[in-house]
């Protein structure tokens, strides 16, 4: 099967093919020879015929089984190199990411269209990770690095600024990919943090609270949290004013420790 089959739509493969988009994303990862590094989604191989000159450990995720048989036919004879033919929204990433006591990083042009969930996915083992180099749509990229009170403010932007520092490094334009996809791109960094940016409390009532806050973005934050049931709406007013927060505010407004203290405040009457 050879790699030079057309990319499939339904899997959204748009490949990298600008050589120094691909210099400037290896520079940003900072690839040495005590590195494991995980790739999502390597396609073609643009960018791992970088990362095995450089990495210590090459572990590759992609779903396409066709490409998935070439990489692993190419790399055969790299002992360094594993190619993983599956999903990585339903992998064990815990075990892959297990195999070494050491953490990894993380580089993947990632497919437009399950960009979000795998940012969650890898939240989850935000612990395991050093570093993460993601190229992503502009436009999810400008959520991630957007300020309070904004549009682009929301869910991802809470969620994971919580665990990481989060930095555009450079946009990338629709002609360094084949197909050409219709909207830029941007390529971020990723670097988690050892400890939460703000004490949550229960961080499953921080989700809680996060996604209820932006759940009917045009509503009152009180109207929002009402909705969400977190606690009896005779008691919601209350908590607002102890934490300082006017309910006829809206989400987007509520800054990371305003969140933070909500969900502390909620965590003690949720338990």
């Amino acid at each position: 099967m050879s790699s030079t089959r057309r990319p499939l739509k339904s899997l959204g493969q748009n490949f990298l093919v600008d050589n120094n988009i691909i210099d400037k994303i290896i520079h940003a990862a900072d690839i040495g020879p005590h590195d494991c590094v995980l790739e999502i989604g390597p396609g073609r191989g643009a960018l791992t015929e970088h990362l095995v000159r450089s990495a210590g450990r090459l572990v590759l995720i992609e779903f396409d089984h066709a490409l998935a048989a070439v990489l692993k036919e190419r790399y055969a004879d790299r002992t360094q190199v594993m190619v993983i033919d599956a999903d990585i929204l339903t992998v064990d990433l815990k075990g892959i990411l297990g195999e070494t006591g050491g953490k990894w990083k993380v580089v993947a042009n990632l497919p437009y269209n399950i960009s979000t969930e795998v940012l969650f996915r890898l939240l989850e083992v935000r612990g395991r990770l050093a570093r993460m180099v993601l190229m992503l749509q502009k436009e999810v990229g400008d959520r991630l690095a957007a300020a309070p009170d904004c549009s682009n403010y929301g869910v991802t932007t809470v969620l994971l600024g919580l665990w990481f520092d989060m930095r555009r490094e450079f946009i990338v334009h629709p002609g360094c990919f084949h197909p050409r996809p219709k909207v830029d791109s941007a390529v971020l960094s990723f670097v988690p943090l050892a400890a939460p940016r703000e004490p949550v409390g229960d961080e499953t009532v921080f989700r809680r609270v996060v996604k209820g806050s932006f759940a009917m973005r045009r509503k009152t934050l009180v109207n929002c949290l009402k909705a969400a049931e977190l606690v009896p709406f005779e008691d919601l007013r209350g908590i607002l004013s102890e934490c300082s927060i006017d309910g006829q505010r809206r989400g987007e407004t509520l800054s990371m420790a305003e969140f933070a203290a909500l969900s502390r405040r909620f965590s003690i009457d949720t338990k």
